[in-house]
Parts: C-alpha cells; sequence; structure tokens
C-alpha cells in the first residue's frame, strides 16, 4: 500500500476586524488559537506551514518556529485564495513535494489529530482526490487535496476559498463527520459564548 506524505497548511492571515484583535492570539486551553492549531497539526504532520498576513510580526512570535514554517503571504488582503496559494507554492519549494496537503484554519478550535488522521485514512481507503468535512449541512475545511487537485488550488482567486473547489469535484469527494466544524471565532460574542459553554 503506497503510504502518502501528508503536509499541512494553517491558514491564519485574516486580520480579525469584526473581533477587533487577532483571534490567532486568543487564549485556548492553556494557550492561543494559533499554537493549538499548531499542536493539533504536528500530531500528524512534521514542519507545518503557518501563513501569516495581517498581525505577522505578533503571530510569528507567537509560534515556536523550530516546529512550524512561517510564511508571510503579502496578498493577504485580496482574501482566503491568496494564502492557499502562498501556503501551497511555499510546500511546493521544498523537498520532498506533498503528496497531499491539508488546510486547516485556527478560529475551528474543535479540530484534533484524530480528525486530520481520519481525512488521511479516508483519501487511504477511498482514493478519492478531496476528503472534506461535513458539518452543518456544508463540506469545508479541514480537508485534503491530493496533488492532482494543486493546479486547481493555485488558481482560487479572491475571497474564494477551498469550499468552491470542493463543490465543483464532488464526484471526486469522500467526507468525514466533523459536528463541531460550524463553530469557529468571528466576534467577541462567539468567543466569550463558547469559553462558557467549555467551562459548562
Amino acid at each position: 500500500m503506497t503510504i502518502f506524505h501528508t503536509d499541512i497548511i494553517i491558514l491564519a492571515a485574516g486580520a480579525s476586524t469584526r473581533l477587533g484583535q487577532p483571534k490567532q492570539l486568543l487564549p485556548w486551553q492553556g494557550t492561543t488559537l494559533l499554537r493549538h492549531a499548531v499542536e493539533t497539526a504536528l500530531a500528524v504532520a512534521t514542519n507545518p506551514v503557518v501563513i501569516t498576513g495581517a498581525n505577522a510580526e505578533h503571530l510569528a512570535t507567537a509560534v515556536d518556529a523550530g516546529r512550524a514554517k512561517i510564511v508571510y503571504n503579502p496578498d493577504w488582503q485580496e482574501g482566503i485564495a491568496s494564502s492557499i496559494r502562498c501556503g501551497l507554492q511555499a510546500l511546493l519549494n521544498r523537498t520532498p513535494e506533498p503528496d497531499q496537503v491539508i488546510f486547516m484554519v485556527c478560529d475551528q478550535p474543535f479540530v484534533t489529530p484524530e480528525l486530520l488522521l481520519e481525512l488521511i485514512n479516508e483519501r487511504q481507503n477511498t482514493g478519492k482526490s478531496i476528503v472534506a468535512s461535513a458539518y452543518d449541512g456544508t463540506l469545508g475545511i479541514p480537508a485534503l487535496f491530493d496533488r492532482t487537485m494543486f493546479p486547481q488550488l493555485l488558481e482560487l482567486q479572491g475571497d474564494t476559498g477551498a469550499k468552491q473547489l470542493i463543490k465543483n469535484n464532488l464526484d471526486d469527494t469522500a467526507t468525514v463527520l466533523f459536528p463541531q466544524g460550524n463553530i469557529d471565532i468571528d466576534t467577541l460574542g462567539e468567543y466569550e459564548g463558547l469559553i462558557e459553554k467549555v467551562k459548562r
């Protein structure tokens, strides 16, 4: 059985305008959302790539540079597509090139190493080019794309993320259930509500 080389890209370039402070640095389970995402990624892959944009200096100091590769996306204001392209290009420039890539964000606090392994196993079992997380009646990230999808990922523009690519390739997409995938943090109210819920 072929064992595929999996890399992970954490998209963390957004400005968190609705929150009013960098959401990546919000406290979460004794660390920050960004560090939590990096630790989760490190459980299944070595040297994940973290894409920064807004607040890049603060984020760079918040991550152990020896354990993750920090890549600054100068075009971050274009939208999420630019960060996807930037992260993938960074991986294609290093050796060995990835066979497949998982994209994740740091404001889905319930992503676990088990979920990431499930994406990898589903790819192994089904041979599909995409494995997406299923939640709230939609398919999204964390999502895995094999190398046949890299050209399409590199063509994404504007605020079009992985969701559009998944939608365009449903026949070649497998899914894993991630019921808590719809919990993300865009506002202070959402964050405070989440902390309260976890306390209970």
